[in-house]
């Protein structure tokens, strides 16, 4: 009997040792899990409200408006980003007269399919008589040597490809992006609006460019003007416009996803509103300020981020446009009618057809 009792006694012990051994091991998991997840990391955020800086942290405005000037710098207002890439294929003579918008296109050194049916829709320059329009490719390097000479010989038969001596790759974007500015701003300073796009966009320039002239009242101020009322809004030719879809977004730190940013990168709860990189539009003054003062904003993985960061730290309000979809927005003919810009459109043949249907419509 008593044999008994103490067997179940030991077997209860060994019982209860193992559940607190499997506990442990739960408890340790768990702990594992909430930590690569980020959980614990948003403790260690800092208060954007409150103690947002980005070096250079000084007031970079000034900086912009002295190097513009020629002022001397009484700031320290160092270049942290000097924008040294070679520029492989250009052609100089694409903004030889002054134009009303610079179509830039980042695309993928193999997309040559979605360049070509963008040189045919959305990218036709001087689509409009009398809107002058150029449109130009921006792309990196290979180390694939016949892809190389394929890119060689597209530019030579339609002279709008601009490219930069670095690896065309995703965690490049921010360069890119960076150059086409620096290409718009030093090769084509003569158009009044510069609109950025990636490759699988549909676009309509029509809306675009009736966006343009009425930014806070569009649509509602063409239906305005089919009954003989004329807008009273018309954006001045100085105008300081940097627009797209507009984000207020917090930075993942789950360490699974490809935009994990740890503490040590960005330490803040939140991001500036930042516009969604796959279409956007700056105005002439915006672009050149982007341009210097990219050179005192160090610089970040994420280009929509990093053209954010910029226009905090040069007091610029992006302007939100819910007709530039940063999904693909649903397609109907009556949908599409005063769409910008939709995302998603990587199959060319869709890009084409859509874009074809909605310029017999009068919408593209």
């Amino acid at each position: 009997m008593f044999e008994n009792i103490n067997t179940k006694m030991v077997n209860s012990i060994y019982t209860l040792f193992k559940m607190k051994k499997c506990f442990k091991y739960v408890f340790i998991i768990l702990l594992w899990l909430l930590y690569y997840f980020g959980v614990f990391t948003h403790l260690f955020e800092s208060d954007y409200y409150t103690n947002f800086v980005y070096p250079l942290e000084t007031n970079i405005s000034i900086c912009v408006t002295n190097i513009q000037t020629g002022k001397p710098n009484r700031l320290p207002c160092t270049n942290i980003n000097a924008l040294e890439y070679d520029l492989l294929l250009t052609n100089n003579s694409k903004c030889s007269k002054n134009i009303h918008l610079l179509i830039l296109v980042k695309s993928s050194l193999n997309h040559f399919d979605r360049r070509t049916i963008i040189r045919k829709t959305w990218g036709f320059e001087n689509r409009f008589s009398d809107v002058p329009t150029r449109t130009v490719f921006v792309i990196g390097k290979s180390y694939d040597i016949d892809l190389e000479k394929r890119i060689n010989e597209e530019h030579e038969q339609y002279g709008d490809i601009v490219k930069y001596d670095f690896v065309d790759e995703y965690y490049n974007n921010t360069v890119k992006t960076m150059n086409a500015i620096k290409w718009a701003a030093t090769h084509c300073n003569n158009s009044r609006f510069y609109f950025f796009s990636d490759d699988d966009m549909y676009v309509s320039v029509k809306n675009l460019l009736r966006y343009l002239r009425n930014p806070s009242e569009y649509p509602e101020y063409l239906s305005k003007e089919v009954k003989g009322i004329q807008s009273t809004h018309n954006l001045p030719s100085d105008v300081l416009l940097f627009t797209g879809y507009v984000f207020h977004s917090s930075p993942l730190r789950h360490q699974i996803s490809k935009w994990y940013v740890s503490i040590s990168e960005y330490p803040y709860h939140m991001w500036p509103p930042y516009v969604t990189a796959g279409a956007y539009v700056l105005s002439h003054i915006a672009l050149n300020k982007f341009y210097y003062g990219s050179f005192y904003t160090k610089r970040f993985r994420f280009d929509d981020i990093y053209l954010g960061l910029l226009a905090k730290k040069l007091e610029i309000k992006p302007l939100h446009c819910e007709h530039i979809y940063f999904y693909k927005r649903r397609y109907s003919v009556n949908d599409y009618t005063y769409v910008i810009a939709s995302h998603g459109y990587d199959n060319s043949e869709e890009l084409f057809n859509v874009w074809l249907e909605q310029k017999a419509y009068g919408n593209a």
